[in-house]
């Protein structure tokens, strides 16, 4: 039997975060059902402030995470590693800004990254070789970009992801660990922002932060007091 207050933080996250349907749906969307990336949601949130909309994404690893970049930058280019999942998103992905590429064998994935002449202002290392991955990634990033790395709380039992950290902080990025939740998960992991000296990406609002999903604040003065006097 839980109390009320418990109650009104499971519907939270049954309602707002939409948690309760990517675990059972196994798809990574928001309470909207527009795509989001597999990071964990305090990084979701931290990154969706930003507009990207004069910005170039790369990504190692593709997903909901392609369509979450495609809707918001001016272009995305995202390598895969699968065959099976890069005819799927082949077939099910269609933004003209969206570029899935097929790189499956050893270097040539990480390589992936030099096919053009692009500095990249947001790079995504979510896929295989992720120390190989990373070190590419610092020769890429543009001047005032940021390189992120999800699953970074696997540096405690993985030498891979040692070498990848490794490989981002010795170029003297700004680590930034985004702790939490995430979609399709019922545990907590971490999503990794490594954010240049000179990032200095716009925010779309006035203000940063903006309220987060199921943040109080975002009430209006006499929401909040029911709020309070019923949860309080």
């Amino acid at each position: 039997m839980y109390s009320a207050k418990f109650q009104t933080f499971i519907e939270m996250w049954q309602k707002d975060f939409a948690i309760e349907r990517t675990i059972d749906e196994k798809i990574c969307v928001d309470r909207d059902g527009n795509p989001i990336p597999w990071y964990t949601y305090p990084a979701i949130e931290y990154l969706s402030q930003f507009d990207y909309r004069a910005k170039k994404i790369f990504e190692f690893g593709c997903g909901n995470s392609s369509l979450f970049w495609a809707n918001r930058a001016q272009s995305v280019t995202s390598i895969e590693d699968n065959l099976k999942w890069f005819e799927k998103w082949q077939q099910e992905f269609h933004h003209e800004n969206l570029d899935i590429r097929w790189r499956d064998e050893g270097e040539i994935y990480e390589n992936a990254i030099f096919e053009d002449d692009t500095l990249y202002d947001v790079i995504v290392v979510d896929g295989k070789r992720r120390a190989e991955c990373a070190a590419a990634a610092v020769q890429k990033m543009a001047p005032n970009g940021m390189i992120i790395l999800d699953d970074s709380d696997r540096i405690n039992t993985s030498q891979e992801y040692v070498k990848a950290v490794e490989n981002l902080r010795k170029v003297d990025l700004i680590q930034v660990d985004f702790y939490g939740f995430c979609p399709m998960n019922c545990y907590t992991k971490t999503t990794s922002v490594f954010l240049s000296r000179k990032f200095d990406f716009v925010s779309k609002y006035p203000v940063q932060p903006i309220n987060g999903i199921g943040n109080l604040w975002s009430m209006q003065r006499k929401d909040r007091k029911e709020f309070f006097k019923k949860n309080g």
